[in-house]
């Protein structure tokens, strides 16, 4: 049955009230609350159903057939948003606005916010990972984008240019979830970023001036940024219809200020995932997340993922992680503290939605409680930002909330005895009332005789009297009894006097939840006007957190402080990759990478798996630590500040947009000559090899030349194309390295170690040998090679610096030049038999 089928002139009013808010939100699934569930109907409830294996069912709404339905419990409706959330839906939440019990007609019900993936507000999300929202406003010539993290309050906004290309690699290397564009936005990339890379996208054309986020933008003066600001800002304040005061100033972010690097170096390098399994686990955020908060978790992805550039703010990083190393005790008593402190962002967050509550804020008061300490450490140890204790807030929230709250805001026993005069006479007359019961009991059983007599409390008779069935012939008239419920094994009676009192404990009950609700809004309210300033201290301690992590990993694993150069130099003794050290069961075998001023490629030769990979991707990854303040996995360490890295490693096909592993090397090798400025860091990892032989080697050597010639950058170049080796003796600023290995009596073993000059065999049967198969297959694959080397010695091929190719181009042959004199079709038969004849004679 579909809504726009039914006769609303036959539906109840509640049916026609949820089809009206239906028809106004087509695109989200609505949430509608009956009671104690949230109920689906018509095309949600078969979804829904469908979606989480819920029972479909049907309700009557007055028409010849049952609509179809299912529902949750409000309780527990989170687990089924967020599992709805995960599979791309947006859910609207409509609640009853007005009390049941005083509503006249059917009660009240309206939209209370729209959940989105980039928009979920849960406890459930992950605390170590930023959950953002982002929109993208298309100006033909370029685009502006605009992201946000609700939950954390944090506005970032930046320029990007008119190319879709760039935009989606940018908007999947931010981790975005849900975008959202107008309706003529480009159908490609929309497209693309939906099906291929699975984020939300939202149609939204209304944009409003909204004069409370006046101050989220006021400092920019491009009317671009402006505009994407306030684009995105209609959107959410559209979809939550609750206060967002919490968003904090927007922050332009300026590529110029960061090491650059696409989704795919990122991935590459396995920076917050690893490339086969897409988990944390052993990526680079895995190894150095040794933060004690999530703010502090959540920043460290920030770092990695954005290197600095500016060689001050890294310097100031490495002097604040080497007092650390020194104040070692302060550095431990500094961890000890920053585990008590809970997330403050997303803290400030709920608390100015609107829906934190008391466990909320007794995590708030917990966190304020050793601010002080952390205060003194910083003092200590010199950091250069400090905090403000609010010493105030925390004695507020001491004095007003329960240790032990319960989970809701409107079951009662939030607030403190002693916070609020009236709420502590209620109590009294609560607790008056309760002793009251008690005592009824113990008389009421001396004076009637019977020793099981016990008072009951139930909703729906209220208190009761209950005497078992052996009982009730002691029951006089004279007790004033009045028999009010049957059970199998007893009988429930009341009494005047209970009646009497039951109306006394529950209205001061119900008074008592009531205040207490209304002082905790209260206090909440009071909270909210501290966010600004917890938002501050959040920063710095997830920044001081950072850097004791870094501390942390540099004391364990014996990482050293780079030098940073402004000299074209890298020297690296004794690298290590600082993942696959921690990952490997055997020892690690440390390697130096040198370039000095003069060498600006080196090209690598070596068996597969000797560890040519992982070589490239050690430097990639130390300069990557040095340049977000990080101590580095070597012996010593000299490094200019890189402003971009660019790799091609491994190899995989584009399966989804159909593109062979070669279109994607050539598209990635394009971006990096394209993009790479002299003081930017080139990774190739054999590349070429996705096509046949020569066509690779002869790409290869023009891009080995043009990164020579033309860009001059530092390039790690691997290669199983052993005669690129002889480009050394053209190519002044190339030098040759080798991965070394062993061969004895046809067996390999690699030593991992980094040699100077170039190795002549690629090892590669010998690698198919250590994979066992079959020793006939082996020996015929020897056979086969001893054939092809032969061939090759023939061929004499010759590597050239630049064309044109001289010696392999011949001079042009005595019957190469008659045949140019000729024209065949001015010649009659005779004469070119007789012509024919004489080429041959020549050739003789």
């Amino acid at each position: 049955m579909s809504i726009d089928s039914v006769d609303l002139n036959k539906i109840t009013p509640m049916m026609r009230q949820y089809i009206e808010t239906k028809k106004q939100n087509r695109d989200i699934i609505l949430f509608y609350r009956l009671g104690d569930f949230y109920e689906m109907f018509f095309e949600d409830a078969i979804t829904v159903s469908h979606e989480l294996e819920l029972t479909l069912t049907g309700k009557s709404a007055g028409l010849d057939e049952r609509i179809p339905m299912c529902g949750v419990p409000y309780h527990s409706a989170n687990v089924y948003i967020e599992k709805l959330v995960a599979k791309g839906y947006k859910v609207g939440i409509c609640e009853q606005l007005e009390d049941p019990k005083q509503a006249k007609g059917i009660v009240k019900r309206g939209m209370v916010q729209i959940v989105s993936s980039g928009t979920l507000f849960n406890e459930s999300l992950n605390e170590k990972e930023n959950n953002y929202i982002g929109g993208i406003i298309d100006f033909n010539y370029g685009y502006a984008v605009c992201y946000s993290d609700i939950t954390t309050g944090e506005i970032y906004t930046f320029l990007l240019e008119h190319n879709p290309t760039k935009l989606v690699s940018e908007i999947v290397s931010l981790g975005i979830k849900e975008i959202v564009v107008s309706e003529n936005f480009n159908k490609d990339v929309y497209a693309l970023l939906k099906n291929n890379f699975k984020i939300t996208v939202s149609i939204f054309d209304e944009k409003q001036d909204l004069e409370q986020y006046h101050y989220i933008y006021e400092d920019i003066a491009d009317a671009r940024l402006i505009e994407a600001i306030k684009y995105l800002l209609s959107y959410i304040n559209y979809t939550q219809f609750r206060d967002l005061s919490h968003l904090q100033k927007a922050i332009i972010k300026e590529n110029k200020n960061y090491l650059k690097m696409d989704i795919h170096t990122k991935r590459n390098l396995e920076l917050t995932e690893t490339l086969r399994l897409k988990q944390r686990n052993h990526s680079l955020i895995w190894l150095l997340d040794k933060t004690k908060t999530a703010m502090g978790s959540r920043l460290l992805k920030n770092f990695i993922e954005n290197p600095l550039v500016d060689q001050k703010e890294i310097e100031r990083r490495y002097d604040c992680i080497e007092k650390l190393l020194e104040e070692f005790i302060l550095t431990n008593d500094l961890e000890k503290y920053l585990l008590e402190v809970y997330d403050l962002e997303r803290l400030s967050g709920r608390i100015a939605f609107g829906s934190a509550n008391a466990r909320d804020m007794l995590q708030l008061k917990n966190s304020l409680k050793v601010l002080p300490n952390i205060k003194d450490i910083l003092t200590k140890i010199e950091f250069y930002k400090n905090i403000e204790t609010l010493d105030d807030l925390y004695n507020l929230l001491e004095a007003s909330i329960y240790e032990n709250p319960p989970v809701t805001v409107k079951e009662g026993y939030i607030i403190k005895e002693g916070y609020n005069h009236e709420l502590d006479e209620l109590k009294e007359l609560r607790k008056g009332g309760k002793d009251f019961i008690a005592k009824f009991e113990n008389e009421e059983r001396d004076r009637t005789g019977i020793k099981n007599l016990k008072v009951g409390y139930n909703k729906v008779f209220g208190y009761y009297i209950e005497i078992s069935k052996g009982n009730i012939g002691l029951i006089k008239d004279e007790y004033g009894y009045e028999r009010k419920q049957t059970l199998s094994n007893c009988e429930r009676y009341i009494s005047p006097i209970l009646k009497e009192k039951e109306n006394l404990i529950l209205n001061a009950e119900e008074k008592i939840v009531d205040l207490e609700y209304q002082l905790f809004i209260e206090i909440r309210d009071k909270v909210k006007e501290y966010i600004p300033k917890l938002q501050n201290i959040s920063k710095v301690i997830s920044e001081i957190d950072c850097l004791q992590a870094f501390a942390n990993v540099s004391s364990n694993y014996n990482y050293v402080r780079p030098k940073l150069t402004t000299d074209r130099l890298v020297k690296i003794i004794d690298d290590r990759h600082p993942v696959v050290e921690q990952v490997l069961e055997t020892e690690y075998v440390p390697n130096d990478i040198i370039m000095d001023e003069k060498t600006n490629i080196l090209l690598i030769t070596g068996p597969n798996m000797a560890g040519k990979s992982t070589y490239m991707r050690q430097l990639a990854i130390t300069v990557i630590m040095a340049q977000i303040g990080c101590f580095v996995p070597a012996k010593e360490a000299t490094l200019p500040i890189f402003d971009a890295i660019f790799t091609r490693i491994g190899a995989s096909d584009d399966l989804v947009s159909g593109e062979s592993t070669f279109m994607v090397e050539m598209k990635e090798a394009n971006n990096a000559i394209s993009n790479a400025t002299s003081n930017s860091l080139i990774l190739f990892d054999e590349l070429g090899r996705g096509t046949a032989t020569f066509d690779g080697m002869a790409l290869a050597q023009a891009i080995i030349e043009y990164i020579h010639d033309h860009i001059k950058c530092k390039t790690l170049f691997s290669t199983h194309y052993h005669e690129l080796t002889d480009l050394e003796n053209n190519l002044v600023n190339l030098k040759n390295i080798h991965v070394s290995a062993h061969e004895e009596d046809g067996n390999i073993t690699f030593l991992h170690k980094i040699k100077n000059g170039s190795i002549d065999k690629s090892y590669g049967i010998h690698v198919a040998k250590l994979a066992n198969l079959p020793d006939s297959l082996i020996k015929r694959a020897n056979q086969i090679l001893s054939v092809y080397e032969n061939k090759e010695k023939k061929r004499d091929f010759i590597i050239q610096e630049s064309l044109p190719l001289d010696d392999l181009i011949k001079e042009e042959s005595e019957i190469e030049k008659e045949l140019k004199k000729i024209n065949p079709l001015e010649m009659t038969p005779i004469d070119a038999i007789t012509f024919l004849y004489e080429l041959k004679e020549k050739i003789k």
